[in-house]
C-alpha cells in the first residue's frame, strides 16, 4: 500500500469513530432527557389521601378475592397509574366497582381513596 492509501484509510477509520462518538454522545443526551422526563412525571404525579382512620388493603387485583399484598395506614397517600373495574365495596367514599392501581401489580378499592370524583379520574387499565 502506498502511504497515502494508508494515511486516506486512516482518515476514514477516524471519521467513522468519530462519528459513532457523535452518535453515543446523542443517544446518552437523549437517555438523560428521557429520564429526567420521567422523573419529573413521577414528582408531577397527583397523590390522594386514603379515608381518615382507615387503614386500606392493596391486594394483588381488582377485588378482595386477590392476595392481599400489603397495607396503608391511615393517612396514606397514593398516586393512582390506573384505574380499572372489579369488584363492587362500599366504603368512606361511597359504593364503587373501581380499583385504583397504585404500584404495578398493586390495587386498592376507590371507594377508600379520595379522589373529589365518583367515576374515572385515571385512564383504564391496559
Amino acid at each position: 500500500m502506498a502511504v497515502e492509501e494508508v494515511r486516506e484509510a486512516e482518515v476514514t477509520e477516524v471519521t467513522e469513530v468519530a462519528e459513532a462518538a457523535e452518535v453515543t454522545e446523542v443517544t446518552e443526551a437523549a437517555v438523560e432527557t428521557a429520564s429526567a422526563e420521567a422523573a419529573a412525571a413521577v414528582a408531577a404525579q397527583t397523590l390522594y389521601s386514603i379515608a381518615p382512620g382507615s387503614t386500606l388493603n392493596v391486594r394483588s387485583g381488582p377485588g378482595t378475592q386477590y392476595r392481599l399484598i400489603r397495607t396503608l395506614a391511615p393517612g396514606a397517600r397514593v398516586p393512582i397509574f390506573c384505574q380499572r373495574p372489579g369488584e363492587t365495596i362500599s366504603g368512606p367514599y361511597g359504593t364503587t366497582k373501581i380499583w385504583d392501581n397504585i404500584e404495578v401489580g398493586e390495587y386498592v378499592s376507590d371507594a377508600y381513596v379520595r379522589t373529589g370524583s365518583d367515576g374515572y379520574v385515571a385512564s383504564r387499565c391496559a
